[in-house]
């Protein structure tokens, strides 16, 4: 049961990882965030983004926040995976 909410949590963090991949690549094309898919992408992924767009600011007009905020989702997993090994 343990084992199937920690693989639940991980496939969760990997699907909003890939999410947030897509978020930034749209950013390279005009018009994408105005799409449907791009207004959900922004409501799911924004609210993740912001407190690390108020750490680190921007260098120049590269914003390097996201690759920050996907590092943390990969040692969240990296964590969830350390912490079913401890309790299994």
């Amino acid at each position: 049961m343990i084992s199937q909410i920690f693989s639940l949590l991980f496939l969760a963090l990997n699907i909003y990882s890939f999410m947030l991949i897509g978020y930034i690549l749209m950013s390279w094309f005009p018009g994408a965030r105005d799409s449907q898919i791009g207004q959900i992408l922004t409501k799911l992924c924004e609210p993740y983004l912001e407190p690390f767009r108020k750490i680190i600011p921007p260098l120049g007009m590269i914003d390097i926040s996201p690759i920050v905020a996907i590092i943390s989702l990969h040692l969240a997993q990296s964590g969830l995976i350390v912490l079913r090994n401890m309790l299994i």
